[in-house]
């Protein structure tokens, strides 16, 4: 039977974005086409990001948040160039869009592959696979604030940066992370904040995780300050298996973690929106990469994980597991690029992806 064609929209972005981001379509593309049209992709890719800033002032297209309500998903490559300063390259592109589409579930697994030695020696000797929920709309990330007395004696200039913590925006990622925990073998869930130091914002959140910890009595529930976790990450990993915390705390945790696992270039990552109401993003953690940029030996792995994660969110439970199947064997095979040791470059890593789809 052939269905209706998914509608992605393509976003590579800057740097090795559109490598990585042309990877993960030819994987995508040979499970469609060996699917008997169970599968079908239609592709547009959007040319939007530093080169397009440079040419246009503007990170995208006028109206372009409203514009990609009409796909079923979003593919993104990664953000930021040297010529562009970070904070407009982020915030006019990947933050406009999570906000704007109210993507508010960040989900980044941790998985060590098989072929990747960690730098944890406990990987080792257990098991390590865990989840980070990261709230993706408001916190730390809010964009509220702003600079003044810019006109006063050298020194003078004042920034206030503003943290947005609202009992409508914790208690969804929060009960959205219990509903995570609740799919995994060990179904537990740790909340992380500072709510010692941070006594509003933070406190709020952790009133409402003992308020709707109380709705999943069969999930195990653990708290822990941020400065604690990230000692626990390398410590103790194995106490690990979903976790949820802010915007800041998590985007730094999750970066933590896929380096425990051996690199950053692993890590995929899915910015949902759990109701359905707008598409959702998915993309590799790692950034843009300008040093590594055209040299095509990026690490492909982490946007073919998030392509899995894309396909899983879009009902594709059967393909993204093939996915993630095949992602192992590469790195059990030996196949690696140079960030986890290896010699392997883009094409040779996707390529050995690709044979083991089947």
């Amino acid at each position: 039977m052939t269905i209706a064609p998914l509608r992605i929209a393509a976003i590579p972005g800057d740097g090795i974005g559109a490598e990585v981001v042309a990877a993960g379509r030819r994987v995508i593309d040979a499970l469609a086409a060996a699917s008997d049209g169970r599968l079908a992709v239609e592709w547009t890719e959007l040319p939007w990001g530093c080169e397009y800033y440079e040419a246009t002032g503007s990170m995208m297209q006028e109206g372009g948040v409203a514009a990609l309500r009409d796909f079923d998903a979003i593919y993104f490559g990664a953000v930021g160039w040297p010529t562009v300063p970070d904070h407009v390259s982020l915030w006019g592109l990947r933050i406009a869009i999570c906000q704007g589409l109210d993507q508010w579930a960040n989900v980044r697994p941790v998985r060590f592959l098989p072929g990747v030695k960690s730098p944890l020696r406990k990987a080792d000797e257990v098991e390590l696979d865990w989840i980070v929920v990261r709230e993706n709309s408001e916190g730390e990330y809010s964009g509220f604030g702003g600079r003044n007395f810019g006109g006063r004696l050298p020194g003078g200039e004042i920034a206030v940066q503003s943290s947005v913590f609202t009992e409508v925006g914790c208690e969804r990622i929060i009960r959205y992370a219990f509903e995570v925990a609740r799919t995994r073998v060990r179904k537990k869930l740790t909340s992380v904040t500072k709510s010692n130091a941070q006594q509003y914002g933070m406190v709020l959140w952790d009133d409402v995780f003992k308020r709707v910890a109380h709705d999943y009595p069969d999930v195990e529930i653990d708290t822990c300050l941020v400065d604690a976790m990230a000692a626990r990450f390398v410590l103790h990993p194995e106490q690990l298996s979903v976790v949820v915390a802010s915007n800041l705390h998590a985007d730094i945790l999750s970066d933590l973690g896929s380096a425990l696992a051996g690199s950053l270039g692993l890590a995929g990552s899915a910015n949902l929106n759990p109701e359905r109401r707008t598409p959702s993003m998915f993309e590799a953690v790692h950034g843009s990469a300008p040093d590594i940029a055209g040299l095509g030996i990026a690490n492909p792995i982490g946007a073919i994980e998030s392509a899995a994660l894309m396909l899983r969110h879009l009902g594709f439970p059967a393909e993204a597991d093939r996915i993630e199947r095949a992602i192992d064997r590469t790195t059990a095979a030996g196949v690696l690029p140079r960030d986890l040791g290896g010699e392997a470059n883009t094409a040779e890593v996707t390529a050995t992806i690709l044979r083991y789809l089947n």
